[in-house]
């Protein structure tokens, strides 16, 4: 796996081997219409979980935080994610956890993040926080083959879905991957989104060595994301979202094209997924709150177990909550995708738990139309940017892309706030 030069990751390698490695590959891609589907693989993993429309298959559902060991304070949400793994650890369910963690000297790694192996919790807690930044599992994979043990691997609904089908395929794998934790997904940048918060920051991308894309603050509301990076000298640079141009996550900006083709929001094949609570009154609340949905036995008895110790800070919450948290990515993977299935499309069979079909709201199709092409032209005029060395040619076309979604995808109040942060009034 390698960066493109749009800073995404592709395979690279001799086309003969990949050729006659085919039918592997199609078993085991979580995109190819030859691979099970998400239902499927809850159904065999979670017999006794119960199926939902929306969210599949699930034993519970919670929103709330960690309440000691200082895990919310520590990460972008509730601290959920880093507790899971270290409980897992105490309780010597786990010999090691895949997670994705920062690099300690990027201008030589070639990358700000990259999955790894924690064996303490020490090094778990160095995984806490949210990371928008392209990844691969293929170390990893090699490092769980090569030593006995059993894991847990933390990744987005593609990469667990890929997990998944590849513990079917490999029996050392499904012996020692014991645990799947999952992650809400909106989609996968690429490794320009960085590069782009640094250029309109005024800084060089190789003075930065550390990434913040979500910096804590608990006097304002969670939803404010702050982007901070730590340069070389030591000093920060830092800047909210909403006064970047690129900052507004559903626009798609630097989108991977196969998340327009993905149909699942939660992590359905995962032993437990989190995500963040994105309505009132946790919205409001700096210190983060997470929402998680429990498919494992195991998993579940240990967060019902810690809820009664007092160590969890939980209650519980029906599909319907754990949809409306989400309800921005179901439209895009729902309604959204069944739209995007009518397109014209080269060289891609979809098989889908949607329908192909069309919007009756005219609105709502330019809206779907817009995002794609802004994700899909925000590669290509930031790849001209860079040769040109010219920024004001990626700030201006993102303005103006981003004047005509907000007109589109916002009521006229709401316009008229966006257009003040931005500078456009």
């Amino acid at each position: 796996m390698d960066f493109d030069p749009y800073g995404q990751f592709h395979p690279t390698g001799d086309q003969h081997w990949m050729r006659s490695r085919s039918e592997v590959l199609a078993r085991t891609c979580p995109f190819s219409p030859s691979a099970s589907n998400e239902d499927q693989i809850a159904a065999d993993l979670f017999p006794a979980a119960e199926p939902h429309e929306t969210i599949g298959r699930f034993i519970a559902a919670h929103v709330g935080y960690v309440a000691t060991g200082g895990f919310r304070e520590r990460g972008s949400s509730g601290g959920m994610v880093s507790w899971v793994l270290e409980e897992l650890m105490r309780r010597g369910l786990i010999d090691g956890a895949a997670h994705v963690a920062p690099v300690a000297e990027p201008e030589t790694d070639g990358r700000f993040f990259r999955y790894r192996i924690s064996r303490s919790p020490d090094e778990i807690r160095e995984g806490a926080k949210s990371r928008y930044y392209p990844v691969e599992m293929s170390e990893i994979l090699r490092e769980i083959r090569a030593n006995p043990g059993r894991y847990a691997v933390v990744g987005v609904p593609c990469f667990i879905k890929a997990v998944q089908l590849l513990r079917r395929q490999d029996p050392l794998l499904r012996e020692r991957i014991a645990f799947t934790l999952g992650l809400f997904c909106g989609h996968m940048k690429s490794a320009r989104f960085v590069e782009s918060f640094a250029m309109q920051m005024n800084v060089p991308i190789e003075e930065v060595q550390a990434v913040e894309f979500r910096k804590k603050d608990v006097t304002r509301p969670a939803s404010t994301y702050t982007a901070e990076l730590t340069l070389k000298d030591g000093s920060i640079q830092k800047r909210d979202w909403w006064n970047l141009v690129d900052g507004d996550w559903g626009s798609g900006f630097f989108q991977y094209e196969a998340c327009n083709f993905c149909d699942d929001v939660i992590a359905e094949t995962a032993d437990i997924s989190f995500g963040d609570a994105w309505v009132e009154p946790y919205t409001s609340d700096g210190r983060g709150t997470n929402v998680i949905v429990t498919r494992s036995p195991v998993v579940n008895d240990l967060i019902q177990a810690a809820i009664e110790d007092g160590r969890l800070c939980l209650e519980p919450v029906d599909e319907e909550f754990v949809v409306a948290t989400q309800a921005a990515g179901f439209r895009q993977r729902r309604e959204g995708l069944s739209y995007r299935l009518t397109w014209p499309k080269t060289g891609l069979k979809s098989v889908k738990r949607v329908r192909p079909a069309a919007p009756e709201s005219r609105r709502r199709r330019l809206i779907y139309r817009t995002r794609a092409l802004v994700s899909r032209w925000s590669h290509r005029i930031f790849w001209l940017t860079q040769r040109t060395g010219n920024p004001i040619l990626f700030i201006r076309w993102s303005k103006s892309a981003m004047t005509f979604y907000h007109a589109l995808a916002y009521s006229r109040g709401e316009l008229g706030k966006l257009l003040d942060r931005w500078g456009l009034t």
